[in-house]
């Protein structure tokens, strides 16, 4: 009986190790994910913040290098633009890859939407709208027009009121009231 007390108890405290030491690990993981009062970020969270705080250049930078296999490359990369730890890095790109994410403008260089057209806003591009009535044609050329506010306008011009479309033509192109009556008569059939 004797013999078998020293093993059991060898036993017992190498149990306790393995017990504590799971603990410490488990606790260490749980501080490493949380922040103190929050709830843990999921894939799909860790993905949009981590998007977020890619410039456009650097986020198409990154889904290159991850479509391309690198993804140390693309570690680094998010390592050095967001300026976050190694850790932090290496789940932010394992969450953008797991959940692709598409690029969003911050919201500081965004406009907010004004369904009235009342702030025109510029674009990158010229838009060409044209009008022709049997002989006649015309064309509004900007870079305030877009399908949308086009289609508005069209939309306004079709259920009568053409001076309301003629309006908001002007807003969104250099032209004179004058000739953008004149256009939004060639739109109304």
């Amino acid at each position: 009986m004797e013999s078998l007390v020293i093993p059991v108890i060898i036993l017992a405290v190498v149990g306790a190790g393995v017990l504590l030491a799971a603990r410490a690990w488990n606790r260490r993981a749980r501080n490493a994910s949380d922040s103190p009062g929050q709830a843990p970020m999921t894939q799909l969270e860790l993905a949009r913040a981590a998007a977020a705080k890619l410039s456009e250049d650097e986020h198409r930078r990154l889904y290159a290098l991850i479509a391309q296999g690198q993804a140390m490359a693309a570690i680094k990369l998010y390592y050095e633009a967001a300026g976050e730890g190694l850790r932090a890095s290496r789940d932010a790109v394992g969450a953008l890859a797991a959940h692709p994410q598409p690029f969003r403008a911050p919201a500081a260089e965004q406009t907010p939407r004004d369904d009235d057209d009342d702030a025109p806003q510029r674009f990158a591009y010229r838009y060409r709208a044209i009008a022709s009535k049997g002989d006649v044609t015309r064309e509004v050329s900007s870079n305030m027009l877009n399908d949308e506010i086009y289609g508005r306008i069209r939309t306004l011009a079709k259920s009568g009121d053409t001076e309301g479309a003629a309006l908001a033509l002007t807003r969104h192109s250099d032209i004179t009231i004058k000739q953008a009556r004149e256009f939004i008569d060639l739109l109304d059939d």
